[in-house]
């Protein structure tokens, strides 16, 4: 399952998560958004235990999206051990996301 996370709770889900996660920073509006986040549900459920998917929505989460510089939407960040250790910019096909965070494993 996908964990939503916001400003408030991102530290403790995100940067403290013992196991390696993905986060899609996304909004409602944004069309290519709504393209990659189905793949990001299926990849929850393909690494579940092993990684954590999350979602944050910019407009509702402003702080965390300036925090990480975040001009595009879709952005995905990859976290490992609370730094960022990879990033997608864009919508992609989920071959490209599952490389990122295998790499990570």
């Amino acid at each position: 399952m996908t964990i939503h996370v916001t400003d408030q709770d991102f530290q403790e889900v995100v940067l403290n998560s013992k196991v390696p996660v993905l986060v899609d920073l996304w909004a409602e509006w944004c069309g290519p958004c709504r393209l990659i986040g189905p793949l990001i549900e299926e990849m929850s459920n393909d690494y579940d235990g092993r990684a954590k998917m999350t979602k944050l929505d910019v407009d509702n989460n402003p702080k965390t999206a300036v925090n990480f510089g975040i001009r595009n939407i879709p952005t995905v960040l990859f976290f490992k051990n609370g730094k960022v250790a990879d990033k997608q910019v864009g919508a992609v096909p989920k071959k490209v996301l599952v490389e990122k965070l295998e790499a990570l494993l």
